[in-house]
């Protein structure tokens, strides 16, 4: 009986349209990844995703298929809230992250995208320590939202072979 539930669920998901995310697929063999800072997260966040495809990443763009090229990446916190005394009641957690992606030959396939994530964090300085393990979280998920976006991006590429 439980067998014959399950299946007509997921007989009513399928029907539905409902459908897991998976792993963007990218149409081209051959990725250079340039602008990046030696100890970028989002660099390394991109290259393990990458990795988790068939396409192969090159260190030299004049050789890649495609190029996403970095024109920005910062990341910034500003006050949102204090108190009457000056104490830090909000922070506002930014990152801005700035693309292109081209070809090889400088032909453009996305022109620039600037992507904007901001998170909101209370803060108290009795838990100064433990906010800022939380404000790396934020980062952390700002990041990896901002990976999914780029790769998605990747993968809506249209490339001339």
């Amino acid at each position: 009986m439980q067998r014959r539930v399950a299946l007509l669920a997921l007989t009513a998901l399928a029907g539905c349209g409902f459908e897991l995310r998976r792993e963007p697929e990218l149409p081209f063999k051959t990725l250079a990844l340039t602008g990046f800072q030696p100890d970028s997260p989002l660099a390394a966040g991109l290259r393990r995703q990458v990795k988790r495809t068939p396409v192969q990443l090159l260190d030299d763009p004049a050789r890649a298929q495609v190029v996403l090229e970095v024109l920005q990446e910062h990341r910034d916190r500003t006050v949102v809230a204090s108190t009457s005394v000056g104490q830090v009641r909000e922070w506002q957690l930014r990152l801005n992250f700035d693309y292109l992606i081209r070809t090889a030959d400088g032909e453009l396939l996305v022109p620039k995208v600037e992507l904007r994530l901001a998170r909101d964090m209370n803060y108290t300085e009795t838990t100064a320590l433990a906010k800022e393990q939380e404000a790396a979280n934020l980062y952390g998920a700002m990041h990896s939202d901002a990976i999914a976006q780029v790769m998605r991006r990747l993968a809506a590429v249209k490339v001339q072979n």
